[in-house]
Formats: structure tokens, sequence, C-alpha cells
């Protein structure tokens, strides 16, 4: 169970969202395909680790696929949109019942845990403290 894994360098986890460029042969051509989604999933240990991404299709279906990072055919993994900041799961298998607007809110939760990150950081360098609330 891992939150984080790397591909080629490139590192990302769950919450993400990616794309993943694969390299499919038909008869004699090869040929590269993309598939984007949000990483729900990342299982296994070293050449066996596999990425289970998620995407939204046409009429709303839901289309998952398991990817196996160990695999020649897998070219490049790119990172679309940072969320792994927004995530208190190894697993988000409960996305399968949310609509896009409630899928938002991760990436929304990343980027304010981000922004307050790096606000009490430049903070604690000026040598001021930063705002919190004594009861």
């Amino acid at each position: 169970m891992s939150l984080r894994t790397t591909h080629n360098q490139i590192e990302f986890g769950v919450g993400d969202s990616v794309r993943v460029h694969q390299n499919v042969k038909e008869k004699e051509k090869t040929r590269l395909q993309i598939f984007e989604g949000m990483v729900i999933a990342i299982k296994g240990k070293q050449v066996g680790k596999t990425v289970t991404v998620r995407r939204i299709g046409a009429a709303n279906i839901g289309i998952e696929r398991i990817f196996n990072l160990g695999s020649p055919l897998i070219e490049k993994v790119e990172v679309v949109r940072k969320g792994t900041a927004g995530v208190n799961r190894s697993k988000l298998y409960y996305i399968r019942d949310k609509s896009k607007k409630e899928i938002e809110k991760i990436y929304s939760r990343a980027h304010v845990r981000l922004t307050s990150k790096t606000q009490t950081a430049d903070a604690s360098k000026k040598g001021k403290k930063s705002k919190s609330r004594t009861k």
C-alpha cells in the first residue's frame, strides 16, 4: 500500500491525474495510445507494480485500466495534475460512486494544503510565527 511511485524518474501518486503512453501492436504496425485519468490505486512491489487509472468516458461511463509499470509497453507517464496532497487513503475506490464535481474536491483540497504549507514555510523563513489559533 503505497501512496507514491516512480516510473522513469517521474514521481506520481494516488489522486494524481496522469497521462499514460502505451505502445499498442496491431498486426505489423505499432502505435502510441494515450490513456488519461486519475490514479485510484497502486499495488505491488518493484517489477510487479501495477497502477489503476480511471477516467470518465462518453455518456458518463467510468473506464478503468490497470497498467503494469514493469512492462516495456509503457513508454512514459506524464503527471497532468497533482492531487496526492488532497488524498487521505491509498485506495480511492469510493471515487467510482462520485460525480465529477465531487471528485474535483480532491484537487481543491490538495491545492489548499499545498498553499498553506508554502505560506507557513515562508513565514518560518522570515522568522515570523505562522497564524494559528490558541484556546
